[in-house]
């Protein structure tokens, strides 16, 4: 019975640490593209914060402490195995493409498109095994949100 308990608590916590995982590597993988011009503009901070409640329904709370950690860290850069690897064991297709309309909305909120950035999201999504035609698709549906 004792074990039963700990395994039911254990179970939970590794659900919670699995959620903080999630919202961590958002959060840094957004930040990585905002970053990947030089500079961080507080459009883009506001558009990263915004997709990560609204979108993947973070917590406000934690997205504001995560994405101060990330904006800290923004030259501490993990390799894009990093990211890519926990997202592909743990985010269907649906929520992979998801991902990168999101950061092409993040990258054209500043209203230009660095050859670094579209670079950055063209190898994101060859290594999150997105096809050329949803990658493709996602930057059009977010071109169209931000022309909005």
């Amino acid at each position: 019975m004792l074990n039963l308990l700990k395994n039911i608590l254990n179970s939970q916590n590794s659900k919670e640490d699995n959620n903080n995982k999630d919202l961590e590597l958002l959060c840094g993988l957004m930040i990585e593209a905002a970053y990947t011009d030089g500079q961080i503009d507080e459009i883009e901070l506001n558009k990263i914060k915004l997709s990560l409640i609204n979108i993947f329904s973070e917590d406000p709370k934690e997205v504001n402490l995560v994405l101060e950690k990330a904006e800290e860290n923004k030259n501490n850069s993990k390799s894009l195995h990093h990211y890519t690897s926990f997202i592909n064991k743990n985010f269907d297709d649906k929520k992979k493409i998801l991902l990168i309309e999101t950061l092409w909305e993040i990258v054209l909120s500043d209203g230009e498109v660095h050859d670094f950035e579209s670079n950055l999201i063209r190898r994101l999504a060859g290594l999150l095994y997105i096809s050329d035609v949803d990658s493709g698709n996602a930057k059009k549906r977010a071109l169209d949100k931000n022309q909005k």
